[in-house]
This record gives structure tokens, C-alpha cells and sequence, in this order.
């Protein structure tokens, strides 16, 4: 019987090509700069929620900023996780080079200026600059790509509940609209796969149940 490491290094292939895929098609979707009607109506069903939910919602999109992977990297090394620190290092350097290149490929406006006024902006968000693909969504979903390997199987939903819910305060602030998020998970995904090739667990030793 296969153990849970062995499992998830027989997805690592296909969460690279499924990550990729989608990144590929968004950008394809979005070539134009556009935002294209359905997704302006995802956009809407997010962002127009009550405002109250700012408070509850700010720390999750703070989860997402670049600080994040050092610290994720100074934790792993404080309980001898050197793996992982390296994983969330490199994973952090990886968000750094290739949101940069999408970004080179292929341009969108925030919803500010894609969408234009009709939108919620909360917290510091501005309505102009670049916005495909969301950096929060590349890291979060890295960052999380890298460490379920190494928690015991009833925790590793919690870090995919995290990303979730990061792509979900972005699109509710007004910074991001969702292929952005969702393209961002999928280049996060993409990159996490990648760096387990070498930095996930060593055996199932490594990992309780």
C-alpha cells in the first residue's frame, strides 16, 4: 500500500500541467486587457458583499504578502524543517521571477480601471496598476503547495482553505478580478509541484497521520 508521501508525489506531474493549464487558458481569456461578462458578474457577486466583512477578511489578505515566505521559511527552520525553509525560500524567490514574466506576456488593469467605477475598493487599494496575475494568489497557493506534504493528513486542508480564502479578499477589496486570483493559484500550484520534487518529505516517517 502506497504511504501519503508516495501518494502525493505520484500527483506532482499533473498538478504542474493542470497548474499551468490553467494559467495558460486565463491569459489567453485575457490577452485583450478586457474583463469578460461572466467574470465581471463573479466579480460583482464577491465584491458587492456587506462591508462588515472587511474586518473579519483583512487578516487573510495580509497572508498573501511577500513577507509571508521568510517567515513561513524562519518557522520551518526553528523546528528543523530545513526542507520546507528551503521549499518556502525558494518558493518566494520562484513568485518573485514569474509573476514578473506572466505579467511581461500579458497585462490586465485592476478592476478600477478594467471594470471601471462600479467597484468596492477597501483598505489601500488603489484602482490602477497591474493586476493579472494576483502575487498574493502565486504565493499563498506556493506557500501552501509546499507545506500540506508535511502536515498530518486531517490538517492539509486547512492550508487550501487559507488560499481560498486569501482569493476571496482580494476579489472582495477590489484589488483583483477572478482570473487573476484564480490563474495565480493555478502558477502557485504549478511552482509548489515543481520545488516537492526534491523538498517534500523523504518518507512517510516525516509525516503523522
Amino acid at each position: 500500500m502506497r504511504t501519503h508521501v508516495e501518494w502525493s508525489r505520484t500527483l506532482i506531474a499533473p498538478a504542474i500541467v493542470v497548474g499551468l493549464l490553467v494559467l495558460a487558458i486565463g491569459m489567453v481569456i485575457v490577452r485583450d486587457g478586457s474583463v469578460p461578462g461572466w467574470e465581471q458578474d463573479v466579480f460583482h457577486a464577491v465584491n458587492d458583499l456587506p462591508d462588515w466583512l472587511y474586518r473579519p477578511l483583512w487578516p487573510f489578505q495580509q497572508l498573501g504578502a511577500l513577507l509571508i515566505g521568510p517567515v513561513v521559511a524562519l518557522v520551518a527552520a526553528c523546528m528543523r524543517r530545513f526542507r520546507l525553509a528551503i521549499a518556502a525560500l525558494i518558493a518566494t524567490v520562484a513568485k518573485l521571477v514569474l509573476e514578473r514574466a506572466v505579467k511581461v506576456a500579458v497585462s490586465r488593469d485592476r478592476p478600477g480601471t478594467s471594470i471601471g467605477f462600479d467597484v468596492h475598493l477597501r483598505g489601500d487599494v488603489t484602482p490602477t496598476g497591474e493586476s493579472f496575475v494576483s502575487g498574493h494568489a502565486v504565493l499563498i497557493a506556493a506557500l501552501a503547495g509546499v507545506i500540506s506534504p508535511y502536515l498530518p493528513k486531517r490538517w492539509k486542508v486547512v492550508p487550501w482553505a487559507i488560499v481560498v480564502l486569501v482569493m476571496v479578499t482580494r476579489v472582495y477589496v477590489g484589488a483583483h478580478n477572478p482570473l487573476d486570483v484564480i490563474c495565480g493559484a493555478g502558477l502557485g500550484i504549478a511552482i509548489a509541484s515543481a520545488i516537492n520534487i526534491f523538498a517534500a518529505p523523504p518518507d512517510s516517517g516525516d509525516v503523522k497521520s
